[in-house]
C-alpha cells in the first residue's frame, strides 16, 4: 500500500491469465473495465 498512496490510488484492479483464457474472456473483462472507468471517473 505505500505505493497506492504515494500516487494517490484507493482502488486497484488485478487479473490473472493463463494459457487456458480465451480472446473472449479478456474481451469481457476490457468491457467490464472500462464500464467500471466509466463509472467511478
Amino acid at each position: 500500500q505505500p505505493l497506492m498512496a504515494h500516487l494517490g490510488v484507493t482502488a486497484t484492479c488485478r487479473a490473472s491469465f493463463g494459457l487456458y483464457n480465451t480472446t473472449a474472456e479478456v474481451d469481457s473483462l476490457v468491457e467490464a473495465l472500462e464500464l467500471c472507468h466509466e463509472l467511478f471517473s
